[in-house]
C-alpha cells in the first residue's frame, strides 16, 4: 500500500504507480480498504484533475483519497458572483444603461479605490467589486473561474483565499506608488495572484509536472493577452471619465502570486506554519506592504493621508 507516515518518509514510487494506475484504468476500482467503492466525488475527472494541478504522485494520491466535494470551492464562485452583481447594479444605475464601458457613478462609488480618499482603508481591498466594462468583467471573471476553481478543488477555499486577496492587497498599494493619482477597479490583482502562483509551481515542478508544457503555454497565453489589452486600454484608450489601466497592480498581483502563491500550491496537505519559504514570503509581503503603507502616510504625491 502506497502511502506517508509521520515521519514524512520516501513513499514507494512503484507501490504509487500502481496505485494510481489502477484509479485510472477504473474508477470505481477498490485500491485498498480505506477506499470506498467510489474515490471521492467524479473519480475520473479528479486523476485528471490531480495530474494537472500537483507535482508528486505522494500528493496525488492522497488527494484522491480526501477528496469528497465537501465543501466545494465556494470561495471563487462567491467572488465570481458578488463582482457580477455589483458590476450589474452599476450597468442598471449607469446613465443611459451602458454596458460596454460603465464609467458614470464608479468614481463616487464608496468600493472605488480613491487616492483621495485613501483614509478610507477599506478601498484597498472593496476596488476589485468594481469593473469598468463589460469586457473587463468577462475577463476576471473567466479566468478566475477557470484556474481558480482548479485550485480551489485540490488546495480547499482557505489557501485559494489567501492568495487571490494577497493579489487584491498588493495590487491597490502598489498602485498607490507608481500609480498615485489612478482610480483602481477590477479583480486583476487577485487573478494575476492566482496565476503567478500557478506559473512559479509549474517552473519549479517543471520535470514532476504532468502536461507540464500546456500549463506553460496556457498561462503565457492567458498573460500576453490580457497584459496587450491592459496596455491598450492604458495607451490608446484615453477617457477622462473611465478609470485608466493599473498596469502596477497587475504585476504586483503576479508578483504576490510568485511569493506567497508558489508556497501555498506546492505545499499539498502539508503545514505552512512549519514551511521556512513560507516566512520568508511572508515577511517580504509584509515588508512591501508595511513599506507602502509608510508612503502613503508620508510621501504620496497625492498627498498624506
Amino acid at each position: 500500500m502506497c502511502d506517508t507516515n509521520n515521519d514524512n518518509d520516501l513513499i514507494n514510487q512503484n507501490e504509487c504507480d500502481a496505485e494510481l494506475q489502477a484509479m485510472e484504468l477504473d474508477g470505481q476500482t477498490e485500491i485498498d480498504g480505506n477506499f470506498s467503492k467510489h474515490i471521492g466525488c467524479g473519480s475520473k475527472f479528479n486523476r485528471r484533475l490531480a495530474d494537472f494541478v500537483l507535482t508528486t504522485d505522494e500528493d496525488k494520491l492522497l488527494y484522491l483519497k480526501q477528496y469528497n466535494c465537501n465543501p466545494p470551492p465556494l470561495f471563487i464562485l462567491t467572488i465570481s458572483l458578488a463582482e457580477l452583481v455589483v458590476f450589474i447594479y452599476y450597468g442598471v444605475k449607469a446613465e443611459y444603461k451602458q454596458w460596454i464601458t460603465i464609467s458614470s457613478g464608479l468614481a463616487k462609488s464608496p468600493l472605488i479605490y480613491d487616492p483621495w480618499k485613501r483614509e478610507e482603508v477599506w478601498r484597498f481591498v472593496s476596488y476589485m467589486f468594481l469593473h469598468a466594462g463589460i469586457e473587463h468583467i468577462m475577463g476576471n471573471v473567466v479566468l478566475q473561474l477557470m484556474v481558480g476553481i482548479m485550485l480551489e478543488m485540490v488546495h480547499k477555499s482557505l489557501r485559494v483565499s489567501i492568495v487571490y486577496m494577497s493579489g487584491v492587497l498588493a495590487g491597490s498599494l502598489s498602485s498607490s506608488i507608481f500609480d498615485p493619482f489612478v482610480f483602481l477597479v477590477g479583480a486583476s490583482g487577485g487573478v494575476y495572484a492566482l496565476l503567478g502562483g500557478y506559473l512559479s509551481n509549474v517552473i519549479m515542478n517543471w520535470s514532476k509536472l504532468a502536461f507540464n508544457g500546456l500549463h506553460l503555454l496556457l498561462i503565457l497565453a492567458i498573460a500576453i493577452v490580457d497584459i496587450g489589452f491592459s496596455l491598450y486600454r492604458r495607451i490608446a484608450v484615453m477617457d477622462d471619465d473611465t478609470p485608466q489601466v493599473s498596469l502596477a497592480a497587475h504585476f504586483a498581483g503576479g508578483l504576490a502570486g510568485i511569493t506567497i502563491g508558489y508556497v501555498v500550491f506546492s505545499n499539498f496537505n502539508k503545514s505552512l506554519i512549519s514551511d521556512t519559504k513560507m516566512w520568508v514570503c511572508l515577511i517580504a509581503y509584509l515588508f512591501a506592504c508595511g513599506f507602502a503603507v509608510l508612503w502613503n502616510l508620508f510621501l504620496s504625491p497625492v498627498g498624506t493621508v
